[in-house]
């Protein structure tokens, strides 16, 4: 049986896990950095913060994650230092200061009663098999909002939008990927979608 808990309030570290769950679901988007997953779990195990996450644990695994915020609290904090210890000096560099902007950006203007669903992936062993609905059923369940954002969700990542329009969200804004680096990672869109109670 799947259990759903906030990540600061499992009974045992959830860092690892939630960092192997991240090389996997978003190699696309890190393969310049490194292609081994293994490194990439490592490089970025730091940057969780824990009570903005929660995790489905099976076995005593760590088998899906998301992160849910107000908007203004970060879910993630880069450390420069320990990007460089694992990918090297020059990518460690480089993701420190492209990944600030995209992992540690809030909302514009956000808004009271709106949160914000970030980071949703789930083991490769276990994809498929409800793990993603229960992690976002569970925050849709237990968070104070009213109203819940999903930003950039890769338009050629079929279950994902599927899943999503499943549990009642509906898309909002879609944005191009410029088309040299569309072609690179394999993505034409990033999908925007909201979700009202």
């Amino acid at each position: 049986m799947i259990n759903v808990v906030r990540a600061d309030q499992a009974e045992f570290d959830v860092r690892r896990g939630i960092s192997e769950i991240f090389a996997e679901g978003f190699t696309q988007w890190l393969g310049f950095f490194s292609k081994d997953p293994k490194r990439i779990a490592a490089a970025f195990a730091h940057i969780f913060v824990l009570d903005q996450f929660y995790v489905a644990l099976y076995k005593g695994q760590v088998v899906g994650m998301a992160a849910c915020t107000d908007g203004t609290s970060l879910s993630v904090k880069l450390d420069k230092k320990e990007l460089r210890k694992h990918l090297g000096f020059y990518r460690g560099t480089m993701a420190g200061i492209f990944l600030k902007k995209e992992f540690e950006a809030t909302f514009v203007h956000p808004s009271s009663g709106v949160g914000s669903i970030e980071f949703v992936g789930t083991a490769t062993e276990l994809r498929g098999q409800g793990v993603a609905s229960q992690l976002i059923r569970h925050i849709l369940e237990h968070t104070p909002y009213e109203v819940y954002l999903i930003e950039e969700v890769a338009d050629t990542n079929i279950p994902a939008m599927k899943l999503y329009y499943k549990l009642g969200f509906e898309e909002y804004k879609r944005r191009q990927i410029p088309i040299k680096r569309a072609k690179k990672i394999g993505i034409n869109y990033v999908v925007s979608l909201r979700y009202s109670k």
